[in-house]
């Protein structure tokens, strides 16, 4: 069952978020407005090393005031390239360069009322060039065993719908790491 889009309409624009108003005509035939937030890309890199393990940082996040660890990730800027953002945020928010990158694994977290859209690769050749750049997202960082993220997400120390995803993937992930 198919929902079309006959408008839009802008109800708030930020840099960060746009919230639309959508004419929709749902598959029973009614058309109704239809409220949506739409997002930038982002951009998420799992670093692992020849340990089996991922780097990860401690963040806190204020807006539900909750601490937990995350991958490193962000918004992907006008003109570039979902590769290029997780790169360059793997970087800054760590000080580890990648040497390569592949895809791991694309979602869409809440494709019912978001257009956003969670790019996450790995890098399984990443390099230490520094201090991170970025001095307001983490001041701890962590190569966190393959084997304790189950029960980090048990308990909640993992929740960041992007970092889940990108978790979970590499726990199925056969990849030049697995075994």
């Amino acid at each position: 069952m198919r929902w079309t889009v006959h408008g839009e309409r802008s109800l708030y624009d930020t840099p960060w978020v746009r919230l639309r108003s959508l004419d929709v005509e749902q598959p029973d035939g009614a058309r109704v407005d239809y409220d949506v937030v739409r997002l930038r890309d982002v951009a998420v890199t799992a670093a692992m090393d020849e340990r089996r393990r991922v780097l990860m940082m401690w963040r806190h996040r204020f807006l539900t005031d909750t601490w937990a660890w995350e991958l490193p990730m962000g918004l992907v800027e006008d003109g570039e390239e979902a590769v290029q953002a997780a790169a360059r945020e793997l970087e800054e928010e760590t000080g580890w360069r990648p040497g390569s990158l592949r895809k791991l694994v694309y979602a869409e977290p809440a494709a019912g009322i978001t257009d956003a859209r969670h790019f996450v690769f790995r890098t399984d050749d990443a390099r230490r060039t520094g201090a991170p750049t970025e001095r307001n997202e983490s001041d701890r960082l962590d190569w966190i065993p393959l084997s304790r993220l189950a029960g980090m997400i048990a308990r909640r120390e993992v929740v960041s719908s992007a970092t889940l995803v990108g978790v979970m993937a590499l726990l199925l992930d056969i990849g030049p790491t697995a075994g």
